[in-house]
């Protein structure tokens, strides 16, 4: 099947965005007797070790397809996306992490610096505030004048300032002042982090951060950006020894606490009005849960987990409508969000001339590689099994799906695709088998046990 150009919301913008392998252990087995997570990095497996050191050499080079030298950001969907060059920050933040858990410091520093650069260089705004989106190729307007400034991604929308954004660049950029000791990337890291605090914190409804300045979502809330915002800014108390960062990074993690359903064992997504928790049935996400694992390792929510594992779990193969998968290609993992799993029938895909079936769903593999570096983490009994399975499907998602497919006009290879065929995620945005960094990223945290809430 043969996928149109589409152009998808990224979720961060709405309310949160071969050979059959063996039968292994189902992803509705795992269990939760008691155990407790580390948060040290886990040996990378011997099967995973040339399968990593592909996906980095894929997240260097789509870093270097547009420029090879000097401030850069990688594009973060392949050329046929119909997205073109843009680069989400959040994926960026993700690559740089990578890359720098991978030894590839200079990668990671070309990223790193042209965050700083779009701090400093936005052409309205002079308070080191980040857009949602850039462009890779052509990065910086008016190169070589004096008036140099950060191209945004305006054509898609994407002129607002949303936390969770702010939140990973933040991380990614503690991460490299702590790894390098440079000053630039420190400060950097913090004027983000009063950035959020002076423009997002709240005291009214639910408490927490707010979505940040977005087109009619500042009075949003979201789960997700809380808790990014909670690991950030514990992050920043262990860099600067300031236990401020600490207290903030409790107001975060309080809204979290508020949006627990402790009758289903699983986190809302937020709120709209940021005061009523959204309880939509098809907005029930995955990466909230294994989020909140990763940033917080509470005992009292491990049951997001399960619950994310066994109740987003699907299994994609070609006699399934609408799959992209061919021949005896099959592939397992978990979907995106309840709605991908009850879909509306009458809705479409990204404007495209698709109609999802309900319970046809493909497999999201930034939410597999998710799931999995959340489960090696807790390690209960069970957890490993999972986790292996996992680690399988991403396996051969690498080397079988995305073919072909260019970045800059560039063949690149070791990469992951977003998802194993068009998938409706219940957030009125899809994901597509296009080659992203994002989930190429988190596959390498999978692999190599990193949790990026933490220093590496």
């Amino acid at each position: 099947m043969s996928l149109p150009p589409a152009r998808p919301v990224r979720r961060r913008t709405l309310l949160g965005s071969g050979i059959a392998v063996g039968a292994l252990v189902p992803l509705a087995t795992v269990t939760t007797p008691a155990g407790a997570a580390t948060h040290q990095r886990l040996a990378t497996a011997s099967g995973d070790k040339p399968a990593v050191a592909r996906a980095v050499r894929f997240l260097a080079a789509v870093t270097d397809a547009h420029h090879t030298t000097g401030p850069r950001l990688a594009q973060s969907y392949c050329d046929g996306s119909g997205l073109d060059d843009i680069a989400f920050v959040y994926d960026n933040a993700l690559a740089l992490i990578a890359l720098l858990a991978a030894g590839d410091v200079r990668h990671a520093r070309a990223i790193g610096d042209a965050l700083l650069f779009a701090q400093s260089h936005d052409e309205t705004f002079t308070d080191s505030r980040l857009r949602q989106a850039y462009h890779a190729d052509t990065f910086v307007n008016g190169a070589g004048t004096e008036k140099e400034t950060a191209h945004f991604g305006w054509e898609f929308g994407l002129v607002g300032t949303a936390v969770g954004d702010m939140a990973w660049a933040g991380i990614a950029l503690a991460q490299l002042a702590r790894k390098t000791g440079v000053a630039a990337y420190r400060q950097g890291t913090l004027a983000i982090g009063r950035w959020i605090h002076e423009n997002t914190y709240s005291d009214d409804g639910l408490g927490g951060y707010t979505f940040g300045e977005t087109a009619d979502l500042t009075e949003h809330k979201s789960t997700e950006h809380n808790i990014d915002v909670y690991a950030y800014f514990r992050l920043l108390a262990k860099l600067t020894g300031d236990s401020t960062w600490t207290a903030r990074a409790a107001h975060a993690w309080a809204f979290v606490t508020r949006v627990w359903n402790a009758d289903d064992g699983y986190f809302w997504t937020g709120s709209d009005d940021g005061t009523k928790i959204n309880q939509t049935p098809a907005q029930r996400p995955l990466d909230v849960q294994t989020w909140s694992w990763l940033a917080a390792a509470k005992p009292g929510y491990a049951a997001a987990l399960d619950w994310a594992a066994g109740n987003l779990a699907t299994t994609d193969t070609p006699v399934r409508a609408n799959s992209a998968l061919t021949g005896h290609q099959s592939v397992r993992g978990v979907a995106f969000a309840s709605g991908s799993l009850t879909t509306d029938t009458e809705t479409t895909i990204g404007n495209l001339d698709y109609t999802p079936k309900p319970d046809d769903c493909a497999v999201w593999f930034e939410g597999s590689a998710q799931l999995t570096v959340a489960l090696r983490d807790r390690g209960h009994a069970g957890d490993a099994a999972a986790a292996a399975d996992l680690l399988t499907q991403l396996r051969f998602a690498q080397r079988e799906l995305g073919r072909g497919q260019v970045f800059g006009g560039a063949r690149v290879e070791g990469g992951i695709v977003a998802a194993s065929s068009p998938m409706d995620t219940g957030f009125q945005f899809g994901y597509f088998a296009n080659l992203h960094v994002g989930a190429t990223a988190w596959y390498v945290f999978a692999a190599t046990g990193t949790n990026p809430y933490w220093y590496l």
